[in-house]
């Protein structure tokens, strides 16, 4: 146990690291994104630790903790400026397919080509919505739609759905929570559209995480 514990202490370490880097970058950005300390340095060495973690205890492979690292810190870095400025930045959108790509490298061949195809397939149905309603899907979100699909589709196809109802779900609760709270609040009411950024990102995070530890189940079962 020590050495798990050691184990989660560095990953932890690590992710506050990478959380301080990532809010230090986002205030470097051309349209610059200030987000309070300690927010993403807590949030992402929270995602590193429980995936450190999960890895140490087998329950999950070890091939799927670069990518979850990485979705981990994209999740952050970008659902804190959709969630504070309304937008998602190309800075971080447009470069995180390749790097998608590249991290599943370990897990094989095959997932890499199945993470292409599926990036192909987040993008084409997310622009769809994009130009049927552009305030429930904005161009952003179209953009961070190539690099999620990608791992989805990695780990199963069905994933894609699963994870486009659970963040359709998310959303939709953040909503009623605004409009009770709202609701309850004097003054002039918001009509902006919700950010939808943030549950794709958790939902994908939350469904990859799952799926690959049902595989490492299914491994230990089969071995």
């Amino acid at each position: 146990m020590v050495a798990e514990a050691l184990v989660v202490a560095g990953f932890a370490a690590a992710g506050a690291g990478a959380g301080a880097g990532a809010r230090l970058l986002l205030r470097r950005l051309r349209r610059g994104a200030r987000v309070p300390v300690p927010c993403c340095e807590v949030a992402v060495a929270a995602l590193w630790a429980g995936t450190g973690a999960a890895g140490a205890l087998e329950l999950l492979p070890l091939v799927w903790l670069p990518v979850l690292l990485g979705l981990g810190w994209l999740a952050v870095a970008a659902g804190a400026v959709d969630v504070l400025h309304r937008r998602l930045p190309d800075a971080l959108t447009v470069p995180a397919l390749p790097v998608a790509l590249l991290l599943l490298l370990p897990v094989g061949p095959a997932a890499v080509v199945r993470g292409a195809g599926g990036a192909a397939v987040a993008v084409a149905v997310h622009a769809a919505v994009h130009l049927l309603d552009r305030r429930a899907v904005g161009a952003g979100d179209v953009k961070l739609a190539a690099s999620l699909g990608a791992v989805l589709a990695a780990v199963a196809w069905p994933a894609l759905a699963v994870a486009a109802v659970l963040a359709a779900a998310f959303t939709a609760i953040a909503g009623l929570r605004g409009a009770a709270r709202a609701r309850r609040l004097p003054g002039p009411r918001s009509g902006g559209a919700l950010p939808h950024g943030p549950s794709m990102l958790a939902a994908t995070w939350l469904v990859v995480t799952c799926l690959a530890g049902v595989g490492a189940a299914g491994g230990a079962g089969a071995g």
